[in-house]
């Protein structure tokens, strides 16, 4: 009896190059185990679970950059799908090592703020967001979503020159605190960077927009990150689908406006937009911005610090990764 008879709605081609509805997906999940809610225990339940469905390798990073590298392998070997296991930090190489692939993204929560995961509609609590991963083997829909780009760098959500930079690069060089502390740390590294960087003599860039500034934000999608389960609305008129940028320039930093500007970020009611130092920007495919003293300027992407540089050149690329969720 020939496989055929046993499944008449299978031909023989099918048959032969095992491209089957019955074909389990390949998965290759990269985990960051330092992620603040990843544990051993944690990641085997999760392969674990996921095993039921899918075949599922599972890698450990171990350094900066590793998920972009076998991101770049799994595209090349065929993985139906490739699983970001950690923080924002994670999907964001993990998604640096897919562009321009067919090979689609999805993500588990294992961050704080976990971004990415919120916007694609995954659950933030890790047995309901395995669960959802579970659900998409009956329906496996990737689709496209553009990416945001500044120098060689692509980001998902958001990227920023300035002092959320300075704020990043100080807590991702105290990982353990960022781990207890979570938003707390971040809000009194904020404040304590503002007053010892920004309150004198702040470093000025120059944009392509003909707008001065201290800070620039740069959105591929709203919101620009989340403070617990609070939003923080910075710019809109972006999506993950638009095909632009969206963004602002805060254009002065004193002891009377830094305040304000906090409180409509995270009121619902007011937006940062509406500030007197506050220049907001939107449906742009590029953006130059460079320093106007020499001062190199510090960068993050999605949360993540990768260096300083006297001039960046942001834009989007629509289109470019690839995403199952």
């Amino acid at each position: 009896m020939s496989a055929t008879d046993l499944n008449p709605h299978l031909d023989l081609e099918t048959f032969l190059t095992g491209d089957s509805e019955e074909r389990r997906k390949r998965l290759l999940m990269i985990v960051n185990p330092y992620a603040s809610t990843v544990s051993d225990k944690l990641r085997n339940l999760v392969v674990s679970a996921l095993r039921g469905v899918y075949e599922v390798d599972a890698v450990d990073t171990e350094r900066r950059e590793h998920a972009t590298e076998l991101c770049r392998e799994a595209a090349q070997e065929g993985y139906d799908a490739v699983v970001a296991f950690g923080g924002d930090g994670t999907v964001n190489e993990a998604a640096n090592g897919l562009v321009g692939t067919s090979t689609p993204l999805t993500c588990l929560p294992g961050g704080r703020a976990n971004v990415y995961c919120r916007m694609l509609g995954i659950p933030t609590e890790v047995v309901a967001a395995t669960e959802h991963l579970l659900s998409l083997a009956n329906n496996w829909n990737p689709r496209a979503v553009d990416l945001g780009k500044v120098g060689d760098r692509h980001f998902l959500f958001s990227a920023g020159v300035g002092l959320d930079a300075n704020v990043v690069a100080r807590v991702d060089a105290h990982p353990r605190l960022k781990s207890r502390l979570g938003q707390y740390y971040y809000a009194w590294v904020a404040s304590a960077t503002y007053w010892r960087r920004y309150l004198i003599h702040p470093p000025r860039m120059a944009t392509s927009l003909g707008v001065d500034g201290v800070t620039v934000l740069v959105q591929n999608a709203v919101p620009y990150t989340y403070f617990g389960n609070r939003s923080v609305e910075m710019a809109a008129g972006t999506a993950l689908d638009s095909g632009d940028l969206a963004g602002l320039i805060l254009k002065r930093t004193n002891p009377f406006d830094i305040p304000t500007v906090a409180l409509r970020a995270l009121c619902s009611r007011m937006q940062v937009s509406g500030h007197r130092q506050v220049h907001e920007f939107s449906a742009q495919t590029s953006l130059q911005v460079r320093s106007l003293d020499d001062r190199e300027l510090p960068i993050q992407v999605d949360g993540d610090y990768i260096g300083t540089a006297t001039e960046c050149n942001f834009s989007i690329v629509p289109g470019g990764l690839m995403i199952v969720a």
